[in-house]
């Protein structure tokens, strides 16, 4: 843009001047951010376009299957983890996992690139289960971790040769912490700043437990060996949110950890984590309402009324049959008294019938 014939600049005349009086510090954090948004948001349409997996659904034949093959390896060998694979469908960017197969598997621990997977096996079993249900396709396959391994990505490789949007389920066979001991990957190309060619590495999806009907009969028909049935449904229904209440409180330990490292500076600041953040704690209500409070303590007052009404109906049904049972008592015991005394009544009439008899024969004799 030419000045003007007064001596005056133009705006882009005048922006590298102002743009020198802009701190420093504050530039470079904001071209930081950009960064860290081009990057994200690559990320995500790469993904998108890539694989339509939005979530993971694993059924608990799947889950049992997986625990059984661990448990037969771990009593023969001293192998760490156990390789398998997944069966299922995608439906409308869901990922129903409802079968699967284990596979012979074995790699070195020192050498991660050094590892054996039997392909003639899997192709042969999955021809089997393809006669028995066709609907079942390859969807991925399974491991029991804990954690990722770094020949994953070569293994997964392996597995797209039959499934070209491969999922990796890891199932942690022996749980150490409460929550879900599964979680679910896929295989994405990962973009760097510094123009550097792209690698594979693996994107978290989210997972979850799931079940029809006629499965949620059967995982409660094998579980009636393991539940105690002298234990009623409220204790068990109270120790089932325990047990929630105990993950919840181990996750928002780890998210207060986290927390922690970014604002000392251990951890660099990842602006989804904190958006997804900021989305719960905007679900969260606000508890300072007085209207909210009454409407609480009025709830938490009536259902303690109703325990405490209940409490004393059970105590005055206790008190009743505690006193039917000794009315009876003593019924059956005057029953027996008179019982026994008509008894010996009888008795004694027998002996002096018996006693006459004998007398009346002995007379009878001297006559």
């Amino acid at each position: 843009v030419s000045t003007q014939s007064t001596g005056k600049t133009s705006d882009h005349a005048r922006l590298p001047a102002e743009l020198k009086h802009i701190n420093k510090q504050w530039y470079q954090r904001r071209v930081r951010e950009f960064q860290t948004f081009q990057h994200y948001f690559k990320r995500i349409n790469l993904r998108m376009a890539s694989s339509p997996i939005e979530s993971v659904v694993v059924h608990p034949l799947v889950l049992l299957s997986v625990v059984d093959h661990y448990n037969r390896i771990d009593k023969v060998s001293s192998q760490k983890r156990v390789v398998g694979c997944l069966l299922g469908s995608l439906r409308k960017g869901v990922l129903d996992v409802s079968n699967s197969f284990a596979v012979p598997f074995d790699e070195d621990d020192k050498d991660s690139d050094v590892y054996f997977l039997d392909h003639d096996y899997l192709e042969t079993m999955y021809s089997m289960f393809k006669k028995v249900n066709a609907k079942e396709k390859i969807v991925g396959w399974y491991h029991t971790g804990p954690k990722l391994h770094p020949n994953d990505i070569k293994i997964n490789e392996i597995f797209k040769n039959y499934c070209s949007d491969s999922v990796l389920v890891i199932i942690d066979a022996k749980p150490k912490d409460l929550g879900l001991p599964t979680d679910a990957y896929i295989s994405v190309d990962e973009i760097h700043d510094d123009g550097t060619p792209t690698t594979r590495t693996f994107d978290h999806v989210r997972s979850e437990i799931g079940a029809e009907e006629a499965e949620e009969v059967g995982v409660e028909h094998l579980l009636r060996d393991i539940k105690d049935t002298t234990v009623g449904s409220l204790s068990q229904h109270l120790s089932t949110l325990v047990s929630a209440l105990k993950s919840l409180h181990s996750k928002l330990d780890d998210i207060s950890v986290y927390l922690g490292q970014v604002t000392e500076g251990t951890l660099p600041v990842n602006h989804p984590i904190i958006y997804q953040l900021q989305d719960v704690f905007n679900l969260l209500p606000n508890l300072n309402i007085p209207e909210l409070m009454d409407a609480f303590t009025v709830k938490t007052n009536d259902q303690n009324l109703v325990m405490y009404t209940a409490s004393i109906i059970r105590a005055v049904i206790a008190l009743h049959s505690l006193i039917n049972n000794k009315t009876s008592n003593r019924a059956a015991e005057k029953d027996g008294v008179k019982k026994i005394e008509v008894e010996k009544e009888d008795k004694e009439e027998k002996e002096k019938d018996t006693s006459k008899e004998d007398s009346n024969k002995k007379d009878v004799k001297s006559s």
